[in-house]
């Protein structure tokens, strides 16, 4: 069975099938498909979950192997099946047509993959995945569809905007997805539910202050206290507001503890960076911070953000951007100093 991306989530309110294959060239929409799968299964009872990752030596037994094992311990598992160049190759190819044959009853196989050129998409072995489940093809919006795009993603988050606003968010984005996708978690952040104006939409969109996020970003990931300090002062001046800072900070802390969990159960950091949505200008940095922590600091960086989180609602006590360079110092192994007020 196909479906469209906008299916999925009515279909796996009815029903989990044996097999889903997800592909396409928007990590974004990929990552954010496969999670749907994923959390559908958990609250169907698979708890447990295997990853396996078809780069170069890779095994194709161990996809029969894992099937086999679920009748020896009885529980249900998710089979999370990555494929990153999107071709399994002559004994993958037969792996998974065996498997789609006779699928697992206590298992549902996952595999997700980047764009397919004509002729995987014509191969057998994904007609074999498509006959045994679902296969999602994702396409991501072109700029005249990325504002119906925009209004779907804000409507997720209890919010709505004119026509005018979203176009202004697609245009200033120039067809990013990852890019948008940020400027829609911000306005989350900086307004509460309801219909945003115009007027609200261009000053989020537009704030781009001198010290900016992406800067705060980029001394986090060096584990430069010096410049994490200076930024901080500077957003702290100029009125950033706590709740984009911590985002900004949390999203590298998550991605950090994700690929170093990830790197530490033999994954590539490669693949590893992508699943965390990694990619582009940021990848050097970004590898380079991975390589300085330990999965530990990683953990407690996590603890601390969830922490500055409440103090930012009001429960505990603390100066919040003090707490944030705490926050970026677990990341440096530096010593903590102070943000200076006033």
């Amino acid at each position: 069975m196909q479906l469209r991306g906008e299916q999925l989530a009515a279909h796996l309110e009815r029903g989990l099938q044996s097999v889903y294959t997800i592909y396409g060239d928007e990590p974004l929409l990929v990552i954010e498909a496969a999670d749907a799968v994923r959390a559908a299964a958990r609250r169907q009872g698979f708890a447990d979950r295997e990853v396996l990752t078809a780069i170069a030596g890779f095994d194709w037994n161990d996809l029969v192997a894992t099937a086999c094992n679920m009748s020896l311990f009885g529980g249900r598992k998710l089979i999370d099946l990555r494929i990153p160049t999107g071709k399994p190759g002559r004994d993958g190819g037969v792996a998974l047509q065996s498997y789609c044959a006779r699928p697992s009853p206590d298992a549902v196989l996952l595999v997700t993959l980047p764009r397919l050129d004509w002729t995987e998409e014509k191969a057998v072995w994904l007609k074999s995945l498509t006959e045994a489940g679902v296969t999602i093809k994702l396409t991501p919006p072109g700029l005249a569809e990325l504002p119906a795009w925009i209004a779907g993603r804000l409507q997720r988050q209890g919010q709505g905007a004119s026509r005018e606003a979203l176009v202004f968010i697609a245009e200033r984005v120039e067809g990013n997805l990852l890019a948008a996708h940020q400027e829609i978690l911000k306005l989350g952040l900086l307004y509460s539910s309801g219909s945003l104006s115009f007027e609200q939409v261009r000053e989020a969109v537009l704030n781009v202050a001198r010290y900016d996020l992406d800067g705060l970003r980029e001394a986090l990931l060096s584990g430069d206290l010096t410049r994490l300090s200076r930024t901080l002062e500077g957003l702290r001046q100029e009125g950033e507001a706590p709740p984009l800072v911590l985002w900004a900070m949390t999203e590298e802390v998550r991605a950090l503890a994700h690929v170093r969990a990830a790197m530490a159960e033999g994954r590539p950091i490669d693949l590893a960076c992508k699943e965390a949505r990694v990619w582009g200008a940021r990848l050097p940095l970004f590898k380079r911070a991975v390589q300085r922590i330990a999965v530990n600091q990683a953990r407690m960086a996590l603890s601390e953000a969830a922490r500055i989180d409440r103090l930012i609602k009001g429960v505990g006590t603390g100066d919040i951007w003090n707490e944030f360079l705490r926050l970026g110092s677990l990341l440096s192994g530096q010593q903590v100093f102070c943000v200076k007020n006033g």
